[in-house]
């Protein structure tokens, strides 16, 4: 990783209170970005977003499908994870703690909408940062490959109805042309302009352009996700200096969330005998959140200062110093696993 990566839980800590501060101190400012929305849709944020998500994209292969059937049971691990399993433990733990632990702490309506971006992280599996990982646990790359590309695909087609379903369990309204929109807006389109990228500096088979492509990209990758705390929480500034402990507490489900869901993936892969540079990529990816995604889609579903946006951009102040540790304990269990 490069210094942006290795410490990029501390400059999202350091974006977070710029943010914070511009925001009181520049409330105009702030005021005019968030009015510069089409179709519900902030343009600012919009465009960062993709930013952050684009360079990722390209490294999705979907050609890299038809090896699914090699080595299905690292595969068969993650989809279920991410599908049937971390979504309902997400939306189960925005219940406990915002319905009955904390009920005496938070106001219903704010509840509600720390379980709707409690939801929408859960629904949403990581693509980008699942390279990152991968590569610090000395995963198999083609396989990562493989998973992230078959989970792009099923993402397209189930995270709106998934989201619905779970968004109106918590009794949260749901558009479903806004829900849609975004899928368009952040998966869909991303996806393509990606694909086509790849096909076009990987048209002779030399990998070399494409590599060369996509790393002088990581760096604006990550100025966009930077740039996109700076703006959630120049926007939340008034939210967050009035009820500091609202991230305090949003905090905690998430962390046991990450935790938990990493536990049940690693017993699972332990269990069906995975080899270790299969085992720990597929809990990686099962494990991390797609949390762009899921920023985009609460501002669009619910507004720029609501909480289900503060509860997705906690996700991100949240995943990643908790990623690494986990990086840390599946190396130091390599031992755990078979070899391969």
């Amino acid at each position: 990783m490069g210094v942006f990566e290795r410490f990029l839980s501390l400059w999202v800590g350091l974006c977070i209170l710029a943010g914070v501060v511009a925001g009181n101190l520049t409330p105009s400012l702030f005021q005019w970005f968030a009015a510069l929305e089409l179709a519900q849709v902030n343009i600012p944020v919009a465009l960062f977003i993709w930013v952050m998500i684009y360079p990722m994209m390209i490294q999705v292969d979907f050609s890299s499908i038809k090896d699914i059937g090699k080595k299905p049971k690292g595969l068969l691990l993650t989809l279920t994870v991410n599908w049937l399993v971390k979504p309902f433990t997400m939306a189960a733990l925005g219940w406990l703690f915002f319905r009955v632990l904390f009920v005496d702490w938070v106001d219903p309506q704010s509840a509600t909408e720390y379980i709707a971006g409690m939801i929408l992280l859960g629904v949403a599996p990581c693509t980008a940062m699942v390279f990152v990982w991968s590569h610090l646990t000395e995963g198999d790359a083609n396989y990562t490959l493989v998973q992230v590309s078959v989970n792009d695909l099923i993402m397209i087609f189930a995270f709106a109805p998934i989201a619905a379903f779970l968004l109106g369990v918590s009794n949260v309204v749901v558009p479903w042309s806004t829900l849609l929109l975004s899928v368009v807006l952040y998966v869909v389109i991303p996806l393509a302009a990606g694909m086509l990228t790849r096909k076009a500096l990987n048209a002779n088979r030399d990998s070399s352009r494409l590599n060369r492509f996509v790393n002088q990209l990581k760096p604006i990758s990550i100025v966009g996700l930077l740039a996109t705390v700076v703006l959630l929480f120049g926007f939340q500034a008034p939210t967050i200096l009035a009820k500091p402990l609202a991230i305090v507490l949003i905090a905690v489900p998430l962390l046991l969330q990450t935790y938990g869901i990493f536990a049940i993936a690693y017993a699972a892969a332990k269990a069906l005998k995975l080899p270790h540079n299969i085992a720990a990529p597929a809990c990686m990816i099962g494990t991390s959140n797609f949390f762009e995604l899921a920023v985009a889609v609460a501002i669009a579903l619910f507004g720029l200062q609501s909480g289900a946006a503060l509860a997705t951009v906690v996700g991100v102040l949240v995943e990643v110093p908790v990623m690494l540790t986990l990086v840390g304990f599946a190396n130091r269990t390599r031992h755990w696993f078979a070899t391969e």
